[in-house]
């Protein structure tokens, strides 16, 4: 992995809807770097399912799972992409890409910035290149949750 290696990117231009979340997080900026390129079924994917290898323009897959109705197996959403700029313990960008519910089938761009602080990381995510308010709604939504569960995962790790 090259500090200055990026990708081709996505054309967003027709896509204008993005939005910007933070998070302060009580550990290191490599240990955050670290489970978005390389522990992603630490927190956030389903334990098995991740296709991933952490250079810049390597494609990779990954579902999630939820609950829909209790007593029913659980629902797997897909999820697609590829990263396209990794700084080690400072930036991660991906091109990503879900179905219907998600990304519509759209091409977008999530963008993680991390910066060290006295007690850890602050973290700044953007997620661009959705088609419509809805979509980046439902997104903007759910990532103060998915991002929680990052959080919490890193610490119960260690």
């Amino acid at each position: 992995m090259t500090a200055t290696a990026s990708a081709r990117m996505p054309d967003l231009s027709r896509r204008p809807h993005d939005f910007v979340v933070e998070r302060e997080l009580p550990v290191s900026p490599a240990a955050v770097f670290e489970a978005w390129t390389e522990r992603f079924e630490l927190w956030f994917a389903a334990p098995g399912s991740v296709r991933m290898r952490a250079e810049v323009d390597a494609p990779f897959f990954f579902e999630t799972e939820y609950a829909v109705e209790a007593g029913r197996p659980a629902m797997r959403h897909p999820h697609y992409g590829r990263f396209l700029r990794l700084v080690p313990a400072r930036l991660v960008q991906l091109a990503w890409v879900t179905g219907a519910g998600g990304t519509e089938g759209a091409e977008t761009m999530v963008t993680v910035e991390l910066e060290g602080t006295a007690c850890g990381t602050r973290l700044r995510l953007t997620h661009a290149g959705f088609a419509d308010a809805a979509a980046r709604d439902k997104h903007a939504a759910a990532w103060p949750d998915v991002l929680e569960q990052l959080e919490k995962r890193l610490q119960e790790a260690g």
